[in-house]
């Protein structure tokens, strides 16, 4: 009965912090010409774990990396062909995905993404 408290106690905190046991798996894409862009300024994702996979058809190398709330993550820098991946655990709100190569999230390389 005490391990069963616990576990009801724990799962709403959790819900309480915005917390969810949900995974999301999210898909973008460099411009494949060459442009400093994504396919895609906006994401959605529910509170959980989230998972952001980038391909990159440009000539130009990229990265997908997160920022807000006090989180950051950054995936791999990968060239022409190569998939760069984030997973990170996000609360509700908004984030800034962008590409962390110097220059590139400046050049317009970036988007928000709304974690509901």
């Amino acid at each position: 009965m005490r391990l069963m408290t616990l576990v009801l106690v724990v799962v709403c905190a959790l819900a309480a912090a915005g917390v969810g046991s949900a995974a999301t798996k999210l898909r973008l894409s460099a411009a494949a010409n060459g442009a400093l862009k994504y396919n895609k300024k906006t994401l959605t994702a529910k509170a959980g774990r989230v998972t952001i996979l980038m391909r990159n058809p440009s000539p130009l190398p990229h990265d997908i990396a997160i920022k807000g709330r006090g989180k950051k993550a950054k995936g791999k820098i990968v060239a022409k062909g190569g998939t760069s991946k984030i997973a990170i655990t996000l609360k509700k709100g908004r984030y800034t995905f962008y590409c962390s190569v110097p220059g590139h999230a400046a050049a317009g390389m970036k988007g928000v993404l709304i974690v509901r």
